[in-house]
């Protein structure tokens, strides 16, 4: 639930509508495919049910999935399998260029650039060439589908989240039911777009490593950069309940107490950087959603404040764990570039690689724990999904509930 100045005001659920239940997909680049294993779960929990999603809101590499997902909602169990089939069988060189001509070009490029001060060459735009990914997108989703949904009903809203190189604004593209109104907040935004290919690069392009997109007169670049809030555009669509697909539990943070302490590599340091990029800000929305919920209970009179439910599934055993087991799966070209950037042999050196690594044996592995990790909390998922009263939290690993 968030205050009346940051959604649009509507009255209580009422004891016969069924809540607008919102699906949202955080950013976590190779991590996703944790998501995708969950999705699976869920369209065998729900085996006859239609697009139980109303809304579907995506950040990064979420946006992907939540593009898939909207574009095929008449046929949602459709989609899902289509994300598997891609994310079982990923290789690194379907995201960017991993192979040695690129990698030596690219390196020299930046060598150049940095000796010359810029006048021989200037900078590189982004560390790494995502040519193949934009390829794999145009060939995977068709975002003519996602205006369709919607027009016949299926849908309610999609939102696809940015962050403008311009003013440094969070902005939700989304395309929705007419009813549905832009806003403007602190720090970020909702407007209505014809969502499409570019704003699904936007949304994906991680600073540094991935080029920033033009949309309209301004450069957007990953979602996740400067979203403080990552849940309401999801709220500001009409969403009571909001189901969230993370890549990270707050039990695990990637960081041994017991090591020896050592200076970070760059490695290091970017993997950390992706980690709070990717999942802090979400844990600190869901605090703020708790609070604001029970200042509902203290003071149900309150006008303009409506509860809102979450429930939110992430990996209950460290990604990066199973991304070392998995180094050897990896190209020549990527490993060699994390052997530069320091990555090193113990858990918090494989952060960066479990975000990069989008090779099939690792990818399938997190698409295994996703559905395991679903599967254990089913009866909560159902029940959360059909709009029933929940019971108490959830004991199942990766699980947070908050009502």
């Amino acid at each position: 639930m968030q205050p009346a100045t940051d959604i649009p005001s509507r009255e209580p659920l009422g004891p016969r509508r069924r809540p607008v239940v919102a699906l949202v997909l955080t950013g976590g680049g190779a991590r996703s495919a944790y998501q995708v294993g969950v999705l699976r779960a869920l369209a065998e929990i729900l085996p006859r049910a239609r697009n139980p999603f109303q809304i579907i809101v995506g950040t990064s590499a979420g946006a992907v999935a939540a593009s898939v997902l909207a574009a095929e909602a008449h046929v949602w169990r459709q989609g899902v399998a289509g994300l598997l089939r891609v994310w079982s069988n990923f290789r690194t060189g379907q995201v960017f260029h991993v192979d040695t001509p690129h990698m030596v070009r690219s390196g020299l490029h930046w060598v150049l650039s940095l000796i010359s001060g810029g006048l021989i060459l200037s900078p590189p735009k982004s560390l790494l060439e995502t040519g193949p990914l934009k390829a794999l997108l145009a060939r995977e989703i068709d975002c003519n589908g996602i205006r369709r949904s919607i027009a016949r009903g299926h849908l309610r809203a999609c939102a696809l989240c940015a962050t403008s190189y311009a003013n440094g604004q969070s902005v939700a593209f989304f395309d929705g039911v007419p009813e549905l109104s832009e806003w403007t907040r602190a720090q970020h935004m909702g407007r209505r777009s014809e969502l499409s290919q570019e704003t699904i690069r936007a949304s994906i392009a991680i600073p540094l490593l991935f080029t920033p997109v033009k949309l309209g007169d301004e450069y957007f670049g990953d979602g996740s950069m400067r979203q403080l809030n990552p849940l309401s555009p999801a709220v500001h669509l009409g969403a009571d309940r909001l189901l969230i697909l993370g890549v990270r539990s707050p039990q695990i943070s990637g960081v041994d107490a017991a090591r020896p302490a050592t200076t970070p590599t760059p490695g290091e340091v970017l993997g950390f950087m992706l980690d709070t990029l990717f999942t802090d800000q979400i844990y600190g929305d869901l605090e703020h959603i708790d609070r604001m919920n029970q200042l509902v209970r203290a003071a149900p009179q309150a006008r303009g404040l409506r509860p809102v439910e979450t429930l939110m599934i992430a990996p209950s055993v460290d990604p990066s764990e199973i991304a070392a087991r998995y180094v050897a799966d990896m190209p020549p070209g990527l490993r060699a570039l994390l052997r530069v950037l320091g990555g090193r042999p113990e858990v918090p050196g494989h952060q960066l690689t479990s975000y990069l690594a989008f090779e099939a044996p690792y990818t399938r592995a997190l698409i295994e724990l996703g559905y395991q990790d679903a599967m254990r909390s089913r009866t909560t998922l159902r029940a959360f999904i059909a709009g029933e009263r929940l019971q108490p939290a959830s004991s199942a690993p990766g699980v947070t509930q908050l009502t």
